[in-house]
């Protein structure tokens, strides 16, 4: 396994960082022992940064790695929380809520969930519009005084955001989605984050599944599968991002790869300073990601790659309208 720093500041990780979140429900049920075992296989492949949100699953995803930490020694593993995301007794979703006695209270939960002392990078989840960012970012320049978490981050937020959280404190990361259909950070904020010396931690490389080669044309219909919901799985638009992915499909087979590992590698080849978060739920897909690793793409290859799927490609925006307006990264 490769590694490469988080920013300027940050730590050093492995090159692939895996994504809990799919192991707690939210792309459908999920099978506990297979979660269990697919984090120990990560792990085991060399794997070092662990991706979850203290929202996910009302806590079970932190639960989850919790136990699996219990057969990892701690100093093996680095940690990624995400907090701020207000959850109601049906799942529901409540807001977002970043007041510093709210970071801290959430941070008490997330140590005994994880069973852990520390927390490798914390992060708000989304911009709290009812608090200043410098407010939230000096409470967790307070915590990182404690000790109780290493390094802060962000996610889904835009320049100005980014600017004014670096100017309190140190930033480690931005966790955005970023792939080859969710391309928007490419303008304004990789330059930015660039300039200040910040890493970045990709999600969605795999746009939750639709670029990953096993998607076929049934639209997921479960409340409990977020792709239910995304514009980019709906009407006409999953046939439409579908056909781009048979494109691909035709690159990575002249490549001797598969379409997801192709994908994974694109993101991964955008620059050294760029993290793919991997969200596989089964070891199976969990080694097919991993070995996107030994996909070496020349600049022939992305070329190719980039004319067959540009940049404004898909169909479909990477939320619903509802969340898009929440989004400061897209403001």
């Amino acid at each position: 396994m490769e590694t490469r720093q988080l920013g300027t500041i940050g730590p050093v990780v492995s090159a692939l960082s895996l994504g809990c979140m799919g192991m707690s429900g939210m792309y459908g049920p999920s099978d506990r022992a297979e979660s269990l075992a697919t984090i120990h296989a990560a792990v085991d492949a060399g794997v070092t940064l662990l991706d979850t949100g203290d929202f996910y699953g009302s806590g079970h995803n932190e639960m989850l790695i919790g136990e699996a930490l219990r057969e990892i020694p701690r100093e093996q593993v680095q940690i990624s929380v995400k907090f701020g995301g207000l959850r109601d007794p049906s799942g529901g979703w409540s807001g977002t809520d970043n007041r510093p006695m709210a970071v801290k209270n959430f941070l008490a939960y997330t140590l005994q969930r994880l069973g852990t002392d520390h927390i490798d990078i914390y992060r708000p989840a989304r911009l709290d519009p009812a608090v200043p960012i410098e407010e939230t970012i000096g409470a967790l320049g307070e915590l990182v005084q404690a000790g109780y978490i290493r390094h802060i981050g962000l996610s889904e937020v835009g320049v100005d955001t980014i600017r004014r959280a670096a100017a309190v404190h140190p930033i480690a990361d931005l966790q955005i989605e970023y792939s080859l259909i969710s391309r928007g950070i490419e303008a304004a904020i990789l330059p930015a984050l660039r300039e200040l010396g910040i890493g970045v931690t990709a999600y969605g490389v795999l746009s939750r599944g639709l670029l990953s080669g096993h998607w076929n044309a049934q639209r997921p219909t479960s409340g409990g599968d977020f792709r239910a919901f995304s514009p980019r799985f709906q009407g006409g638009n999953l046939e439409h991002n579908l056909a781009l992915v048979e494109t691909l499909r035709l690159i990575a087979e002249a490549r001797g790869t598969t379409v997801a590992q192709l994908a994974i590698a694109w993101v991964a080849a955008q620059g050294g300073d760029i993290i793919p978060v991997i969200g596989a739920r089964t070891r199976e897909r969990l080694q097919e990601s991993l070995a996107s690793q030994l996909v070496s793409l020349t600049p022939e290859d992305l070329a190719a790659i980039e004319a067959a799927v540009p940049a404004d490609a898909a169909a479909g925006s990477r939320y619903d309208e509802s969340q898009m307006a929440i989004l400061d990264s897209e403001r």
